[in-house]
C-alpha cells in the first residue's frame, strides 16, 4: 500500500512537470499573441476610468467603450494633423544636417584634445578614440536599430503592426465591456479559497496598472510642451517642436528615456555655441529634476508603489526582451504583480506575526500571574480566546490590524477594466 501511494505521487509529479513544460512551450510559440494580450490589458486598465465615468452618466457600458475609443482616435488624429507636418519637416531637416553637426562636434573635440598638449600621447590617442563622435553615432545607430527590431519583431512588418494594433484595441475593448465575466471564469479555475482571493485583487491591480500609464503619459505630455516652448526661447526654434516631440515620446520610458531625448538637442546646441549648449544643458537637467522630484512622485509614484530599483530592472529587462514596447509595458505589469505580492503574501505574513507576538505576550503574562505552587505550564496553557466566526472582529486582540477591504461585497462586481 505504501509503495503504491509513493508511485502515485511520483507519477502525478511527473505529469505536473510535463504539463507545465508543455504549457510554457505553447506560450512561447504564441508569444506574439501573449504580448498583444499584455498590451491590451494595460490599455484597458488605463481607459477604465473614462468608461466608468461614462457609465455613471447613464450611458450603456458598450456605448461608453465605443465613445471613449472614438474620442481617443479622433484626438490622436487631430493632434497628428495639427503638428504632424511641422514635426516631419523639422525632423527631416535635422537628419539632413546631422552629418554637418557631427563634423563640427568632431572639430570641437579635436581642438579640445589639441589643448592638452602636455598630456601623454598615448592618453591623447585613447581620448581621441573614446570621444570620436562618428564612432559614438555609429554605435548609437546600431543600438537603436537593434532595439527597433526587437520592438517590431512580433508584428512581422508594417501590415502585421497594423493588425496587431487593431487586435489590441479589439481585445482591450472587449475586456472593458465583459471583463467581469472573463475574470469570474478565469478565477474559477483555482481552488477555494484562492478563487475568491484572486478575484479580490483584480480591481486594485487594474487601478495600479492604469494609474501608471495615465501618469506616464501625462508627465510626458507636460515635459514635451515645456521643452518645446523653452527651446524656442533659447534660439533653437528651427527644431524646437521636433525636439520636444522626441523628448515627450522617449520620456515614456522611465530612467533611460529622458537621457535619450536630450541627446539630439545637445548635439544641435553644442554647434550653436558654448552659451547655447550650457543653457540647453541646464534646461534638460532642470526638467529631469522636475520630473524626478515633483511630477513622478505626484502623478506616477503614488500609483506604482514600486521601488525605483525594481522599476529600473523592469525597464532594462523589458527593453532586452521586447525593445521599446517592453520598456513601456513592463513597469505597469511589475506594479500589478506587486499588488498580488503585497495582498496575498506580505499582509497575511504580517498579520500572522502580530498574532504570534500577541500570543507570546499572553502566554508570558499568564505564566507570571501563576499562583505559588502552581505549575506555570498549567497557568499558561489556555490560549487566548479568538472568535471562531471569520467575520466577528469583536473578540480579536487589541492592536491587531484589520483586513483591508480591497473590493466591494461581490469581488468581481466592482468596477474594473476586466
Amino acid at each position: 500500500m505504501m509503495s503504491r501511494r509513493q508511485l502515485t505521487i511520483s507519477v502525478s509529479s511527473v505529469a505536473l512537470v510535463v504539463a507545465t513544460g508543455m504549457l510554457l512551450l505553447l506560450l512561447w510559440q504564441l508569444r506574439s499573441l501573449v504580448l498583444t494580450v499584455m498590451i491590451a490589458v494595460v490599455v484597458a486598465a488605463a481607459l477604465a476610468p473614462l468608461v466608468d465615468l461614462a457609465e455613471r452618466l447613464r450611458i450603456p457600458r458598450w456605448l461608453g467603450v465605443v465613445l471613449v475609443y472614438l474620442s481617443l482616435i479622433a484626438g490622436i488624429a487631430g493632434l497628428a494633423l495639427l503638428i504632424g507636418p511641422t514635426v516631419a519637416t523639422q525632423t527631416q531637416r535635422l537628419l539632413a544636417r546631422l552629418p554637418f553637426y557631427l563634423e563640427q562636434l568632431q572639430l570641437l573635440v579635436d581642438t579640445w584634445i589639441a589643448d592638452l598638449a602636455g598630456v601623454d600621447p598615448a592618453a591623447l590617442d585613447y581620448l581621441n578614440q573614446l570621444l570620436d563622435p562618428q564612432s559614438l553615432m555609429s554605435w548609437a545607430v546600431r543600438s537603436g536599430q537593434r532595439v527597433l527590431v526587437q520592438s517590431f519583431d512580433f508584428t512581422r512588418g508594417l501590415l502585421g503592426g497594423l493588425l496587431t494594433m487593431v487586435l489590441t484595441l479589439f481585445i482591450s475593448g472587449y475586456m472593458l465591456v465583459s471583463g467581469s465575466d472573463l475574470v469570474r471564469g478565469l478565477v474559477e479555475l483555482f481552488p477555494y479559497p484562492w478563487n475568491e482571493r484572486l478575484a479580490e485583487q483584480v480591481h486594485p491591480m487594474a487601478q495600479r496598472m492604469g494609474g501608471y500609464i495615465q501618469g506616464r503619459v501625462l508627465v510626458s505630455a507636460i515635459l514635451g510642451v515645456m521643452i518645446t516652448v523653452s527651446l524656442r526661447f533659447l534660439g533653437l526654434s528651427e527644431f524646437a517642436l521636433a525636439l520636444g516631440v522626441i523628448a515627450g515620446f522617449t520620456n515614456l520610458i522611465p530612467f533611460i528615456g529622458p537621457v535619450l531625448g536630450s541627446l539630439p538637442a545637445l548635439v544641435v546646441a553644442i554647434v550653436q555655441g558654448g552659451w547655447t549648449f550650457l543653457w540647453v544643458l541646464i534646461l534638460y537637467v532642470a526638467v529631469q529634476n522636475l520630473e524626478t522630484y515633483v511630477l513622478d512622485p505626484l502623478l506616477v509614484g503614488s500609483s506604482v508603489r514600486v521601488k525605483p530599483l525594481y522599476q529600473l530592472l523592469a525597464v532594462l529587462g523589458g527593453t532586452q526582451l521586447l525593445g521599446i514596447v517592453g520598456a513601456v509595458i513592463a513597469p505597469p505589469w511589475v506594479a500589478g504583480m506587486a499588488v498580488l505580492l503585497e495582498n496575498l503574501y506580505l499582509k497575511p505574513k504580517q498579520e500572522a506575526e502580530v498574532r504570534a507576538r500577541l500570543y507570546a505576550r499572553a502566554t508570558e503574562a499568564a505564566g507570571s500571574l501563576a499562583l505559588p505552587g502552581m505549575d506555570p505550564a498549567d497557568a499558561s496553557s489556555p490560549e487566548p480566546s479568538f472568535s471562531s466566526r471569520p467575520n466577528d472582529s469583536s473578540n480579536e486582540p487589541e492592536g491587531l490590524p484589520q483586513k483591508e477591504s480591497l473590493s466591494p461585497a461581490d469581488p468581481v462586481a466592482g468596477r474594473s477594466p476586466y
